[in-house]
Formats: C-alpha cells, sequence, structure tokens
C-alpha cells in the first residue's frame, strides 16, 4: 500500500524504519513544513516522494494511507485534511486534544467512507493478549490491583512543555499508563481520582490518577516528564506478582509465586521495533473494507480522550487549541 508520512521529525523516521522492512508497505512520500527537511527524510529512508507541503503531498493521487507524525495539537487539524483528500489515517496518540475533536474526526471520516484510527502501539501489539492470557490463567491467583508508571526526562522538549502544542505528561505518556489498564482491567469504572503538578508554562508535570472498578479492583497509574522510570506495570494478585518490563513496548513479564520467589520468566515475540503490529493491522483492514481497527476501536479512543478532558479539568490545564 501506497504509504505517506505527515511530518518529519523523530517520530516519523522510527515509523520509516519499521515500514521499509514490510513487504505490505511501499514507502511512497513524506510531506514537511521545509521541503529540504523533507527531501533529506525521504533519501535517508527511502521514500519516492518528497513534498514541502501537507496539502500538496495529499493532493498526489498516489497516496492511500497517510501516517500523521506532528504535534498533538496539530492531530484534529491534519486528520481533517488527510480525510477531506479521501486518504486513509493512521494517526500517532493522543489522538486529538478533546473527546470533541475525536467525535468530529470519527464523524468525518465516515462520511468520507476512510479508515481512521489511533496509534497506541501497545493495543495492536501480542504482548496485550499475552499478558491477559496470563492474567486469565491465574498464575498469581486472585487480582485485585495493578501498578503503572511511565515517565522519561523530556521537560526540555518544546513539544512537552509549550500549551499550545497540547504539551504536558498526560497526553504523552499518561496515555499508556490509561490504556494499559483498561486493556488489562476492562473499563468498568465506578470512580476515578487524580492529581497533578504543574508546570510554570501551565500543563501537567507529573500526575497521579486512581481508578475505581466496580468489581473491587483498583489500578494506580503515575507519569512524568522530569525523570526516568522504571516504566513498570505490575499486577499484584492472591499467589504472587506479575511485573510487566515496559509498560510502553513490553519486554518481558516476570511472575513471582507466594514465597518471592521468581518463578517464571515470559519473553514477548521479536519484532522490528514494535510499530509494524499497528500498520499491519490498519492496512489489512483497508484491504479489507474495513473503517475501524479491532485493535483501537473508535469507542476506545473516546474513552480515554473523555477521562483525559476530565482530568485536565480537574488540574485547571488547557489548550489554545481545543476548540473545533
Amino acid at each position: 500500500m501506497k504509504t505517506a508520512i505527515l511530518g518529519a521529525g523523530k517520530i516519523a523516521g522510527t515509523l520509516a524504519v519499521t515500514m521499509r522492512s514490510l513487504a505490505e508497505v511501499e514507502c511512497y512520500a513524506v510531506a514537511s513544513r521545509s521541503l529540504e527537511k523533507a527531501q533529506q527524510f525521504a533519501a535517508e529512508h527511502g521514500f519516492q516522494k518528497a513534498y514541502g507541503s501537507y496539502s500538496e503531498m495529499l493532493a498526489d493521487e498516489e497516496v492511500e494511507l497517510v501516517y500523521i507524525a506532528t504535534p498533538h495539537s496539530h492531530h484534529y487539524e491534519h486528520m481533517k485534511l488527510c480525510i477531506e483528500a479521501g486518504k486513509h489515517v493512521l494517526c500517532e496518540k493522543a489522538f486529538t486534544t478533546t473527546r470533541e475533536q475525536a467525535e468530529e474526526i470519527f464523524r468525518l471520516a465516515k462520511e468520507r467512507d476512510v479508515l481512521v484510527t489511533e496509534a497506541i502501539w501497545t493495543r495492536y501489539m501480542p504482548s496485550r493478549e499475552i499478558i491477559n492470557g496470563l492474567l486469565e490463567e491465574g498464575v498469581i491467583g486472585e487480582v485485585k490491583t495493578l501498578t503503572a508508571n511511565l515517565s522519561y526526562a523530556v521537560s526540555g522538549k518544546e513539544r512537552i512543555i509549550r500549551p499550545e502544542l497540547a504539551g504536558g505528561a498526560l497526553l504523552d505518556v499518561g496515555v499508556y499508563t490509561l490504556n494499559f489498564a483498561l486493556m488489562h482491567f476492562g473499563n468498568r469504572i465506578k470512580r476515578k481520582q487524580s492529581a497533578a503538578q504543574l508546570t510554570e508554562m501551565g500543563v501537567d508535570g507529573q500526575n497521579a490518577i486512581t481508578l475505581f472498578y466496580e468489581d473491587g479492583r483498583f489500578a494506580v497509574l503515575n507519569s512524568g516528564i522530569y525523570g526516568m522510570s522504571d516504566r513498570q506495570g505490575v499486577f499484584y494478585g492472591s499467589k504472587g506478582w506479575m511485573v510487566v518490563d515496559n509498560i510502553n513496548n513490553p519486554l518481558e513479564v516476570k511472575i513471582y509465586n507466594e514465597k518471592r520467589e521468581l518463578c517464571r520468566t515470559v519473553s514477548m515475540p521479536k519484532q522490528i521495533n514494535g510499530y509494524e503490529y499497528e500498520i499491519l493491522e490498519t492496512i489489512d483492514c483497508i484491504r479489507n473494507g474495513k473503517r475501524e481497527c479491532p485493535s483501537m476501536k473508535h469507542e476506545d479512543t473516546l474513552e480515554v480522550m473523555e477521562m483525559m478532558d476530565a482530568f485536565r479539568q480537574e488540574w485547571g490545564v488547557s489548550y489554545p487549541v481545543e476548540s473545533i
């Protein structure tokens, strides 16, 4: 499938490495606000065409699928451009800045009969089913609690700290902790609590979220932009505990018994870099006439966006680009 990348930054380069390795992908075009940057990217990553404007690339009838790799603040605008041009879309997280924007995107996609999906890569990975299988197997007994920590030392990056770029920990890394809880504990949540420490520029520098489930289960989630965390997700059971190494791309799962002994290690399948799963599922769905991916349903994206809207409202965090 002739695939294009909108944006030529770091994440675009990572995706290009994946695309080059997939027989299902034809690395066709890249667009940047700078033609020189797009040409350099195309030469480095083997893309056939380079464009100095997004609209010019989207006018190319050969483009079938567009990966959006721009800051959160621009996703809504850029997805609209793609949909209006009749292109299928795989968009970086966070999908938009608000649920209202996400709803409008899905409405437009349905109207134009194109597939649009969110690139929460962990939703598409085989690790998701492996972890759920272990929980269902009861390897650590009855599980009532999970914790998830994800922080990176990224407070010096413009897209992270600026409100006009929809910065902050929540939309950049907290979105992964929320998805981790929803993937493995489900969404029957009775109550939510949260707290955040804001930066001088008014975005969340670090946050803590607690989800109270209807069945008594409990999820404690932390994310931040100041320091490196262990990136672990931990499930606590009546017969032991289970540690997921890196919730942002699980590497392995370690299972401990009641005697606090490591009794089993489960490794994840080898991968290119983890992004291949979202790309392959998106292409497969398009080829089969589907307009959403089963691993990242539209309702799941909307649910996470609604939760993040509510948390930001509690914290007093808003972005200039929230309106549609």
